[in-house]
C-alpha cells in the first residue's frame, strides 16, 4: 500500500493554457443549453400547444440559417473573441428576459417567438467564431485533443442537461431553468473576457480593407480551393437533411408504434449518447494521421442510423447498433472540425466554418419538415431506410474524392537538441496542382499533402 495514483490532466487543460478558460466557459454553457431545450418545451406547452412549440423552435432555426455566414465574416473581421462575448451577452439578456416573463406569469407565445429569433441569430454568429478561436488557444498538434474534449463535454451535457432540467422543473418551474441558462452565458462571457488567445496570422492578401461581400467571396474561394471540403459540405448537408430528421422526427414515431414507446426510445438515445462519448475518447487518445479519410468513413457509419431504425430489429438490437453509430458520429464531427482548422488559413477559418453551419444546421429544418409527410406516403420503415441510404451514398461519394485520401495532419515540430540553435524553417511544400487560394494566389497547406 502507500502507492500514489497519478491522474494526468490533458495538456490543453493545464494551468496557463488559454484553452482552459475557453473549455470551462463552454462546458458550463453547453449544460445550460441542454437544460434550456427541455425547459422551453414545457414553458411553451404551458401557455400554448404543440403548434406553438413548433413555431417557437422554428423561430430560432431560421435566423441561424440566415446569419451563420454573416457571423463568419463578422468574426474574422472584428475578432472571434469579441464576437463570442457579444453573442454570450445577447443570449444572457435574452434568456434573463424570458425567465422573468415566465416567472411573473406574463409570457405570451409571440414574446417567446421573438426571443427565440434573437437567440438563434446570436447563436449563428457564435459558432463560426468558436471554430476559429480554438486554434488560437492550443498548439496545432493539440487541435484534435481540444475538439475531442469539447465533443466529450457535449456528450455528457446531452445526458446531464435534461436530467438537471427535470429536477429543477420538478422543484420549481421552467422559468427557473431558463434563468440558470442565462447565468451560464454570463460565466461563459466572463471566461472569454479573461481569455488571451494567440493572434491570428494575417492572410496573404491582407484582406483588412475588404467589404462584406468581398470577404464572403474570399471564404467561398477557400472552400472551392479544396475538393475534400467542397464535396464534404455536400455530404454534411445530406446527413443533416436526410439522416438526422429521420432519427429525430421518425425515430420516436417508430418507438411509439413498433416498440415500447418512450422507454424504448430513451434506451436507444442513451446508447447513442454513450457511443458519442466513446468516440470522443478515441479521438482524444488516438493521433489520426489521415483525418479527412477517417472522417468520411465515420460519416458512412453515422449515416446508417436511418437504416438501423428501419431495420425491423427490436429495442436491444437497435440500441446496440446506435451505440456504434454514435462512436462514428462523434469521430466524424471531431475530425471534420479539426481538419478545417488545420487545413484552412487561420484568417479564414470562421468564414469557411460559416458555410459548414449553413449547409448543415441551417438546412436541417427542411428535412424535419418533409420527413413526416414522406413517411405518411411511403411508409415509416421505407422512409427511414431510404433517408439513411441517401446519407450513406453522399458519404461514400465524398470518400471517393481522391483529395480526401491525400490530406494528412501536420507533423509536430521537433525541438532542437540542447545547445543547438533551431534550424531555419524549410520552404513550404507547394499545394497540389490547381489549388488556388482565396486571394488568387496558390495557398500553402498547413498539413502535408501526399499524392498516392
Amino acid at each position: 500500500m502507500g502507492g500514489r495514483v497519478q491522474v494526468h490532466m490533458p495538456a490543453t487543460l493545464r494551468t496557463g493554457e488559454p484553452f482552459r478558460l475557453l473549455f470551462a466557459g463552454q462546458s458550463l454553457s453547453l449544460v445550460g443549453e441542454r437544460m434550456m431545450a427541455v425547459a422551453i418545451a414545457f414553458a411553451v406547452l404551458g401557455i400554448g400547444d404543440a403548434t406553438d412549440l413548433g413555431i417557437v423552435l422554428a423561430a430560432s432555426g431560421i435566423p441561424f440559417a440566415l446569419f451563420a455566414i454573416a457571423g463568419g465574416v463578422l468574426s474574422d473581421r472584428v475578432g472571434r473573441r469579441r464576437t463570442m462575448i457579444a453573442s454570450d451577452v445577447i443570449r444572457a439578456l435574452c434568456q434573463a428576459t424570458v425567465a422573468a416573463l415566465l416567472l411573473t406569469g406574463s409570457a405570451e407565445v409571440w414574446m417567446l417567438v421573438v426571443a427565440s429569433a434573437v437567440y438563434g441569430a446570436a447563436s449563428a454568429i457564435f459558432m463560426p467564431a468558436l471554430m476559429g478561436l480554438i486554434p488560437q488557444t492550443v498548439p496545432t498538434e493539440r487541435l484534435q485533443e481540444a475538439n475531442a474534449l469539447i465533443g466529450f463535454t457535449r456528450s455528457i451535457a446531452n445526458v446531464a442537461g435534461p436530467a438537471l432540467a427535470g429536477v429543477v422543473i420538478a422543484l420549481g418551474e421552467p422559468g427557473d431553468v431558463i434563468a440558470i441558462d442565462a447565468v451560464t452565458f454570463v460565466v461563459s462571457a466572463a471566461c472569454l473576457i479573461a481569455l488571451r488567445p494567440n493572434p491570428v496570422p494575417a492572410g496573404a492578401g491582407h484582406d483588412e480593407d475588404e467589404d462584406f461581400l468581398a470577404r464572403l467571396r474570399t471564404g467561398w474561394r477557400e472552400v472551392r480551393a479544396r475538393p475534400w471540403l467542397t464535396v464534404g459540405l455536400g455530404a454534411m448537408a445530406a446527413y443533416h437533411v436526410f439522416v438526422l430528421p429521420a432519427v429525430l422526427v421518425l425515430g420516436p414515431a417508430l418507438a411509439d408504434r413498433d416498440l415500447n414507446g418512450a422507454s424504448s426510445w430513451a434506451i436507444i438515445v442513451a446508447c447513442w449518447g454513450i457511443g458519442t462519448a466513446i468516440g470522443n475518447l478515441v479521438a482524444f487518445r488516438v493521433n489520426i494521421r489521415r483525418p479527412v479519410m477517417v472522417a468520411a468513413l465515420a460519416l458512412v457509419g453515422a449515416a446508417t442510423q436511418g437504416v438501423i431504425l428501419g431495420s425491423g430489429l427490436g429495442t436491444a438490437g437497435i440500441a446496440a447498433l446506435e451505440l456504434v453509430a454514435g462512436v462514428a458520429s462523434s469521430l466524424f464531427f471531431t475530425l471534420w472540425d479539426t481538419s478545417i482548422q488545420e487545413q484552412v488559413p487561420a484568417h479564414a477559418v470562421s468564414r469557411v466554418s460559416s458555410y459548414d453551419f449553413t449547409v448543415s444546421l441551417g438546412l436541417m429544418p427542411v428535412g424535419m419538415a418533409v420527413a413526416g409527410p414522406i413517411a405518411a406516403t411511403a411508409g415509416l420503415h421505407a422512409t427511414l431506410v431510404g433517408f439513411g441510404v441517401l446519407g450513406m451514398l453522399a458519404a461514400l461519394g465524398w470518400l471517393a474524392v481522391p483529395d480526401v485520401r491525400r490530406v494528412r495532419r501536420p507533423s509536430p515540430p521537433e525541438p532542437p537538441p540542447p545547445g543547438e540553435a533551431a534550424p531555419m524553417a524549410e520552404p513550404p511544400v507547394p499545394p497540389a496542382p490547381g489549388m488556388i487560394g482565396a486571394d488568387g494566389a496558390r495557398f500553402e497547406h498547413a498539413a502535408r499533402v501526399e499524392e498516392r
